[in-house]
């Protein structure tokens, strides 16, 4: 049995939202799946994901591919890089505590990059705004006459 980890969508239309689930890669899209291991909402700025990153990762190590979206997805959490971690400390090039080491510092200084986006998003978004030069402003004895 093949399994992917694909992404199951929700939503009404024109307003997606996902579902990161573990399927059997003959299942539909929508349909029957094994496991949900997070969301995704592609509609916020940076894109929102909740994922479980253990469960992720012991489904790449069974075997699970997923796909492109996914895989980007699992690439932006860290999970894919931990799973290349984790590799090396099979391979003996270090040990689990130098990889989960090198993991924290990569976790902190992505978190700051994505909360750097973030500020600059809404900045841009303020400047965007219509700016009106002198707001109109009704007196009483205006506003009977």
């Amino acid at each position: 049995m093949a399994v992917k980890i694909r992404l199951q969508r929700h939503g009404s239309k024109k307003r997606p939202f996902y579902f990161i689930v573990i399927a059997d890669a003959r299942a539909p899209r929508d349909g029957k799946f094994i496991q949900k291991i997070g969301t995704y909402n592609p509609l916020t700025v940076p894109a929102t994901i909740q994922l479980d990153r253990q469960k992720a990762l012991e489904w790449l190590h069974k075997g699970a591919e997923p796909t492109d979206t996914v895989r980007r997805i699992l690439s932006f959490k860290g999970v894919l890089y931990l799973k290349h971690l984790l590799r090396g400390v099979k391979l003996g090039l270090f040990d689990e505590a130098a990889a989960m080491q090198k993991f924290q510092k990569w976790h902190e200084e992505h978190e700051v990059h994505v909360k750097r986006r973030s500020d600059e998003h809404k900045r841009a978004r303020i400047a965007a705004r219509p700016q009106t030069s002198a707001k109109r402003t009704q007196t009483p004895d205006s506003a009977e006459a």
